[in-house]
């Protein structure tokens, strides 16, 4: 017997899989329930086949949006870890509507069934994102900062992070939202910088940076991530009902020192660094407080980012099965104020 259902919305995404991953290994008397759209950067891959074959693990296809499918799921679960979503700053420049569509009517399905499904539901834990407070007006990053989105999907994670809000606020539902700040680790799509840049390295090809390469941005590994979100559903509800709770490490790394740090890890040239147009929509700087997480929850990250990146490295190094086919998603094309094309 099972003691916890736990439903993973978009559980074939990156932190998604490795979540579940983390949860059988942690928790035998679970069962995980994933609904995924496999959408491109959705893969049954990422979740082992010992996983899969397990009476413990039942995987859905379909749409977040889908309401029925949701409540059907829903219904039959103790807990709710809502990670599907659309999440590409650039490719929200590119294609804007899906974000909201996604993001915000999908997140609204959730809450409802979640709603609908009172009486049996525990908690509900919405993934949010740093980059709804924008760039950076104070340092450290509390959970009060302002909600400041400077692109279409930011701007599309702050629907969604405020309607689950709203829903425990009117309706009182146990739901609580859990703002990660920017995630790094294995099975991660390459149109994020850093599988982008360990890739590139590892065929010898240029790593693109945006503008300056000063922006900077505070780099938490996804079994962190994992381990946070295992507190938040493991912690009294009454201290994480309602809260909102960042998920950092409190130091923040420039994105052109971490293109040197890859290629000095993997021996390659300098050189191989190649400055592009600045992204739109680009925020200068995001440092997590940690202060909130380890008070409620106990937790602080435990992977030094030099640690996390070599790891992250070896993974890339040892599965080029699993990311070649992907080669061809790493940069998607945008339209600059002046007109211009440019592949971000």
């Amino acid at each position: 017997m099972t003691v916890k259902t736990i439903l993973v919305t978009g559980g074939a995404g990156f932190i998604g899989s490795n979540f579940v991953r983390y949860m059988f290994e942690n928790y035998a008397d679970y069962s995980l329930i994933v609904l995924d759209a496999l959408t491109y950067a959705g893969n049954t891959d990422n979740i082992p086949e010992s996983i899969k074959k397990d009476s413990r693990f039942s995987f859905w296809y379909g749409n977040v949006k889908n309401g029925d499918l949701v409540n059907e799921l829903v219904a039959k679960s103790d807990v709710v870890v809502h990670f599907a979503a659309e999440t590409h700053v650039a490719r929200s420049i590119f294609d804007n509507a899906v974000f909201f569509e996604t993001d915000v009517l999908g997140t609204q399905a959730v809450a409802n069934a979640v709603l609908k499904n009172h009486d049996r539901v525990e908690r509900l834990i919405h993934i949010s994102t740093s980059e709804v407070y924008g760039t950076a007006l104070e340092i450290p990053m509390t959970e009060e900062h302002p909600l400041n989105p400077a692109s279409p999907y930011a701007a599309a994670k702050v629907g969604a992070d405020r309607l689950v809000y709203s829903y425990w606020a009117t309706y009182g539902i146990p739901a609580m939202i859990i703002r990660p700040f920017n995630n790094y680790g294995p099975n991660q799509h390459l149109e994020k910088v850093i599988p982008r840049f360990i890739t590139s390295a590892l065929l010898d090809e240029p790593l693109t940076v945006h503008g300056s390469g000063q922006s900077t941005r505070d780099w938490v590994y996804v079994e962190d991530v994992c381990r946070a979100l295992d507190r938040v559903m493991h912690t009294t509800l009454d201290e994480v009902k309602g809260e909102v709770i960042n998920i950092g490490t409190g130091r923040d790394t420039a994105i052109t020192a971490i293109a040197e740090m890859v290629l000095d890890i993997l021996g390659k040239p300098k050189s191989l660094i190649t400055r592009i147009g600045d992204r739109p929509g680009q925020v200068s700087r995001h440092v997590s407080s940690t202060d909130k997480a380890l008070r409620v929850l106990g937790w602080n990250a435990q992977t030094d980012f030099e640690d996390g990146l070599a790891s992250t490295i070896a993974w890339y190094e040892q599965n080029r099965d699993w990311w070649q086919k992907l080669l061809w998603m790493r940069h998607v094309p945008i339209k600059t104020r002046d007109g211009k094309i440019e592949y971000h």
